[in-house]
């Protein structure tokens, strides 16, 4: 089979589980590009920060920290915490990645929670090439978003556009795929250790603070339990 086949069998394999992320990431990258829009930005800020910086929630929080006084420090350490968790998830693909060859900086750059999640729970068929069947999902995740943002830049200065509530389209997003995630696993260990470790910290630490102390805590029971839950059929 030469490259073009086994680029093509992938992309078909990898489009149908980015489905459910091209409805989201389109919904909230247009809202992304219309906020930036009415904030004074030209439609190419939006189109350009979702090619290089590629960060959700982080670029919704850059409309502020670019109409704000230029504070490097400050900014560099609001990013890494809000985007503190791509740390873990990359812990996680470490392994996934090993053999993508030159696809590995893209994967790595383009790392987001959604191409994460399917990434880890999708079985790839045995005859689609695993390094470009995470290599599409990757890139048409991030083309679903950059494709929003552009779209929503135009269409800013046309009409107006209440973004509230907007994020719920990603937490219903994420419910389906912890659903599937449960129905494939057979004792249900990585799941049930994903809700009660954020239940517990957002209890403890509050809703603005719960995230780190969540991935901490996941990473540290995943490695602690690691044997049972592939003995229990959790991790493939």
């Amino acid at each position: 089979m030469n490259n073009s086949s086994v680029r093509m069998k992938a992309l078909k394999a990898a489009f149908p589980n980015t489905i459910p992320i091209l409805a989201g990431f389109l919904f909230l990258g247009i809202s992304y590009g219309i906020i930036m829009n009415v904030s004074g930005f030209s439609f190419w800020y939006p189109l350009i920060i979702s090619l290089v910086v590629y960060g959700g929630s982080l670029q919704f929080v850059m409309v502020t920290m670019l109409l704000s006084t230029f504070a490097p420090v400050q900014t560099f350490f609001a990013a890494l915490l809000i985007q503190a968790r791509h740390l873990f998830y990359g812990i996680a693909m470490l392994s996934k990645y090993k053999d993508t060859g030159w696809k590995k900086p893209y994967l790595i750059f383009a790392l987001c929670d959604e191409s994460f999640s399917i990434n880890c729970s999708v079985e790839v068929p045995d005859d689609v090439d695993k390094g470009w069947f995470m290599f599409f999902v990757t890139f048409l995740d991030q083309s679903y978003w950059v494709i929003g943002s552009l779209v929503g830049g135009l269409l800013g200065s046309l009409i107006s556009f209440n973004t509230e509530g907007l994020d719920f389209a990603m937490t219903a997003m994420f419910v389906v795929i912890l659903l599937e995630q449960w129905l494939k696993e057979k004792k249900h260990y990585s799941s049930l250790i994903g809700v009660i470790c954020s239940v517990a910290c957002l209890m403890i630490f509050g809703a603005d603070s719960f995230l780190i102390p969540t991935m901490i805590c996941i990473l540290c029971l995943l490695t602690l339990f690691r044997k049972p839950i592939e003995k229990g059929g959790d991790i493939a």
